[in-house]
């Protein structure tokens, strides 16, 4: 993506801010929600691989412009949970309707676990900044980054979902992962708590 962000940046002079990437992806999360609710699974797998890279192309761009800033990071991080609520809202729907409506509550616990893994992240990130001001954003984004399921492995299941026609599946096992990778967080984050205060 460094290359593609090389090639967009000079094609246009510069002028595509970071901003817009970010913003472009987010949108083009909605029709891949839409085909995701209509069972259209292979244009909406094909969809999300291509516009999921621009998670990676905006970051790209906005090292190669020096444009990075604490409100880039803010905006990355909050259209990436609207991206997943999108997703498995459209995937619910899809199962809801179907012949095993019971399956949309696995998109539901899905959905809520994967917000759980940034929440407690973004959490200690805080609890971090307020105990210590000597972190930048940028280092503070690199905390409690581990875990068996951040955000670029859960697009990826959901991709393989997709393109498998065994969503059902991906989205109960991205519901388990999600929610042991929250608590896998939430101990690191009470262990580090811990270090510093003693």
């Amino acid at each position: 993506m460094r290359a593609v962000a090389r090639a967009l940046n000079k094609a246009t002079g510069g002028k595509v801010h970071p901003d817009t990437v970010t913003l472009t992806g987010l949108l083009m999360h909605l029709p891949i929600a839409v085909l995701v609710a209509t069972g259209h699974w292979l244009p909406a797998a094909i969809l999300l691989l291509i516009f999921g890279l621009f998670d990676t192309l905006d970051g790209d761009l906005a090292r190669l412009q020096n444009r990075v800033t604490n409100n880039g990071g803010f905006l990355d991080a909050t259209t990436d949970r609207l991206k997943e609520v999108m997703l498995y809202t459209g995937a619910a729907y899809y199962f809801a309707i179907s012949s095993h409506p019971t399956y949309a509550a696995w998109a539901a616990a899905a959905c809520g676990a994967s917000i759980c893994v940034s929440y407690v992240r973004a959490k200690g990130e805080t609890i971090f900044a307020t105990e210590d001001h000597k972190h930048s954003y940028t280092d503070l984004n690199k905390l409690f980054r581990d875990g068996i399921a951040p955000f670029e492995v859960r697009m990826f299941l959901l991709i393989v979902g997709l393109f498998s026609g065994q969503l059902a599946y991906v989205v109960a096992g991205v519901a388990a992962l999600a929610s042991f990778a929250a608590l896998q967080r939430l101990l690191d984050i009470r262990k580090a708590l811990a270090r510093g205060k003693s």
